[in-house]
């Protein structure tokens, strides 16, 4: 069987309930009631997502040290959310500019991503996918280099309100 999607993904967190103030508050996350049961637990789902939880929070302590994955040893560098509209991606910029935890924004070509940082300075992508029948021989030509992210001609080029490519990005 092949996997086709991620479920959930769980971070360890040095205040739990931070954490999930800043996931509920700046990127809209729902605090999932009842599912915990352990202390010093949290389990959000994504606004659209029909999973029973889309992120495990676990509290650690005050006392943890960085994460330093990419810097001095493996681990995972980010986890990646998708949006449906170039309008849902203008305004989580906002958010997370708000909260000062937008960190980057880049055109990858076929996506158009944000970079942010959570309270424990774990990082994470919010992009939006073009969708297949925009992905033309320039959206492909361009794939090869990374560029930073103009929302404004981005909205201008396909529509702020066209719905993205839900995993595509061939």
């Amino acid at each position: 069987m092949p996997i086709h999607r991620l479920n959930h993904a769980v971070l360890y967190v040095r205040d739990v309930e931070r954490s999930m103030a800043f996931y509920r508050d700046v990127l809209g996350f729902r605090v999932i009631d009842g599912l915990a049961g352990l202390p010093g637990a949290a389990f959000l789902q994504a606004p659209g997502s029909s999973n029973d939880h889309d992120l495990g929070l676990f509290e650690i302590g005050a006392a943890a040290g960085a994460n330093v994955a990419g810097r001095t040893s493996v681990g995972l560098y980010h986890l990646a959310w998708e949006v449906d509209t170039l309008t849902d991606l203008d305004e989580l910029a906002a958010r997370l500019a708000e909260a000062g935890a937008l960190v980057g924004a880049s055109d990858h070509s076929t996506t158009k991503s944000l970079y942010g940082k959570d309270p424990d300075g774990i990082e994470f992508e919010i992009a939006w996918l073009v969708p297949a029948d925009a992905i033309d021989d320039q959206v492909r030509a361009d794939r090869a280099r990374i560029r930073p992210l103009d929302l404004g001609r981005e909205k201008a080029r396909y529509g702020a309100r066209t719905v993205g490519g839900i995993g595509v990005s061939r």
